[in-house]
């Protein structure tokens, strides 16, 4: 396993963001979790974070818009090792955005860093998951196009850690708790177990990570001295009216710290 590359958490981050080999990447998200947690990387002063770019990734998957990708059922090998694929990307993204957490914002308290560092090595576990199932087809990760959704709405919130996480985590990483039940029942009824087996241990971790969302969401809102149930449904209909989509998993979502009146007004909202 590779060492942290750093004492200092932010330029520890920052090389996990832009490491662009998938294998590497998760080696490294590994160690400076592992560095994190064993009390050896400090907050102290670092370089100011640099602009939002790319992340590290690489060449391989295409990136296309996402009315561009073919959908495949779980009929057939082929569609389900799209679907495997495509869970694997998402889940890619959402090493590179836990990471993103930490290293952009610097005035956040330590619990918050622990939250996002432990999302990040949850997520590289996952990736990993994927990748090795993704063999079982035939197919390495990058080998299908896919879509670069989730990092456009990282450039998007990259100022304000209170949008950051309002529409990361809670809209974005959610829309997993809306969506993987069913993909669990379909891939059951054809009796892909192993594949079902990995999804519903990413599905209950992923609450987790949306109620950090939620909790760190609120924490700014309190910061900012702003009402967090206005203030979602605000950033909801600047940055996300039409790209809603429903059913809503409501029992995931007020696990994950959601209120009855969010999910109310998310109801409005949902195509």
């Amino acid at each position: 396993m590779l060492a942290a590359a750093s004492t200092n958490l932010f330029a520890a981050a920052q090389a996990c963001l832009d490491e662009a080999l998938p294998l590497r990447k998760v080696e490294r998200t590994q160690a400076t979790a592992a560095a994190f947690a064993a009390g050896r990387l400090e907050l102290g002063a670092a370089a100011a974070p640099a602009p939002i770019g790319e992340p590290g990734r690489p060449e391989r998957p295409l990136l296309v818009p996402p009315r561009a990708l073919a959908q495949r059922g779980p009929g057939t090998e082929a569609g389900r090792g799209a679907l495997v694929h495509a869970v694997a990307h998402i889940e890619f993204n959402a090493i590179n955005l836990a990471w993103d957490a930490v290293y952009r914002f610097r005035d956040m308290p330590a619990a918050y860093y622990a939250d996002w560092i432990a999302v990040a090595n949850d997520e590289a576990r996952h990736f990993s998951l994927l990748a090795r199932r993704l063999a079982d087809f035939g197919l390495s990760y990058g080998d299908l196009p896919a879509h670069d959704g989730l990092w456009d709405m990282a450039r998007r919130t990259a100022d304000r850690c209170l949008e950051r996480m309002a529409l990361v985590p809670r809209v974005l990483e959610a829309r997993g708790l809306d969506v993987t039940p069913g993909m669990i029942e379909r891939l059951r009824a054809v009796g892909d177990l192993a594949t079902v087996a990995i999804l519903e241990q990413i599905l209950a971790e992923e609450v987790a990570h949306v109620a950090a969302g939620t909790r760190w969401f609120t924490w700014c809102c309190a910061r900012e001295g702003v009402d967090p149930d206005d203030t979602f449904h605000a950033l909801l209909q600047r940055y996300c009216r039409g790209a809603l989509k429903g059913p809503l998993n409501r029992r995931d979502r007020l696990a994950a710290g959601f209120t009855p009146i969010e999910l109310d007004r998310l109801d409005s909202l949902v195509a």
